[in-house]
């Protein structure tokens, strides 16, 4: 996927550099942004789940934020009618409400690792983010809080798509101009 990111949705920063000259807003719980990592500089785009001051926590793979479970409904077997049919029959997938965001979420449906972290407490100026893909993500559960000033932009939409190596690098045309839940 090539994505939009609005790089002006919370600051103004001088072009190719990230000394910030205005800021008129901050991430909130649910937004899709784009940082540099913390453990090793790498763009990544992950979803804000806790804010500053926040205390996140995740059980049995279910998200908890300020000790209060995030609500979480069943999606069809049409959320996967992308993905590899191995990859597909061995995950759950659901609809995760968080904030102002309803957006689909990929969850193992065995306990490991990933399914239990916290409860932590998130610093003022720190924000945690996690993968919407919850197994297969390296987020905030690895390398820690995120510095606001890490946050580059909100990533808005998906530009376009296409395929791997494996199936020819052919366009998926369904993703083309596709707003990020």
């Amino acid at each position: 996927d090539r994505i939009f990111v609005n790089k002006v949705a919370y600051d103004l920063r001088i072009p190719l550099t990230m000394k910030r000259v205005l800021r008129w807003g901050d991430p909130e719980r649910g937004d899709v942004v784009v940082l540099f990592s913390p453990d090793d500089g790498k763009r990544l785009v992950k979803r804000v789940v806790g804010e500053p001051g926040d205390t996140v926590e995740v059980r049995q793979g279910r998200l908890l934020i300020n000790g209060a479970p995030v609500e979480y409904a069943p999606l069809g077997l049409e959320a996967a009618a992308g993905l590899d049919p191995a990859e597909r029959d061995s995950y759950r997938f659901e609809r995760e409400t968080l904030g102002h965001a309803e957006h689909p979420v990929m969850l193992a449906p065995f306990d490991s690792g990933y399914g239990f972290y916290g409860p932590i407490s998130v610093p003022v100026g720190q924000y945690f983010v996690m993968g919407d893909n919850r197994h297969n993500s390296r987020d905030s559960r690895f390398f820690g809080f995120v510095d606001r000033e890490r946050i580059v932009g909100q990533a808005t939409a998906v530009v376009f798509s296409i395929r791997d190596r494996e199936h020819h690098f052919l366009p998926r045309w369904d993703r083309f101009f596709k707003s990020l839940p």
